[in-house]
């Protein structure tokens, strides 16, 4: 499914999220407080634009992702970056190897989450973070209901307009609504093994950013 709409994948995050992805993707830098020459796992990196502004505070990504239309495209954009095709629940790395992770708007569409966040505390060093983006429950009922409704009509006409697999989109929609709220990404982050677990709202609550630490 992915494959498909890999080319125009960044054009329409852009479109879908009315710009504020960039705006998110600098909170997630902020979050991890990457220094420069650490070695940062950005997983389910799609065409690489989650990992560009890591790469700008000298720190050295690498970027995987289980599909390899969006490694091919993102290798072409983003030279700087190291990509690997991979799975999540598998990764083709050794044990402790980064110093810290992130994953942004991959971990919903995995069928373990919890599997998936252990294999990550598995190639992070102790005291490495790890940072979650993801989308999350509004906490107001007048954004939730706004959202909701942006989610199921505006979202797949965009979807048409703009893509060449509408149906993509319409899954993403679907899986935003069924997906965890904050405090249940939050206990599943725990069960993995990740302590200290924070959370912040952003967009109010459309999208969450949870960052943990491994012990």
């Amino acid at each position: 499914m992915f494959s498909d709409v890999a080319p125009r994948y960044d054009l329409m995050n852009d479109l879908s999220s009315l710009g504020q992805d960039r705006r998110w993707r600098h909170h997630v830098v902020d979050a991890l407080a990457p220094q420069e020459g650490e070695l940062i796992l950005d997983l389910a990196a799609g065409t690489g634009a989650s990992g560009a502004p890591i790469t700008r505070t000298g720190a050295k990504v690498i970027a995987v992702d289980l599909t390899e239309a969006m490694v091919r495209v993102g290798k072409g954009r983003h030279p700087n970056q190291v990509f690997v095709v991979g799975d999540g629940s598998h990764l083709p790395f050794s044990e402790g190897c980064f110093d810290a992770a992130t994953m942004s708007f991959g971990l919903r569409n995995v069928s373990n989450p919890e599997m998936v966040l252990r294999e990550i505390s598995r190639v992070v060093r102790p005291g490495g973070t790890l940072v979650i983006c993801e989308f999350s429950h509004p906490v107001s009922w007048v954004t939730r209901v706004t959202y909701q409704g942006w989610l199921k009509f505006a979202l797949p006409l965009m979807s048409k307009a703009a893509s060449s697999r509408a149906s993509a989109y319409n899954y993403l929609g679907d899986s935003i609504l069924d997906w965890h709220d904050q405090r249940g990404l939050a206990v599943i982050m725990e069960k993995a093994g990740w302590t200290g677990i924070q959370w912040r709202n952003l967009s109010g609550g459309i999208v969450a950013l949870h960052r943990g630490v491994k012990p």
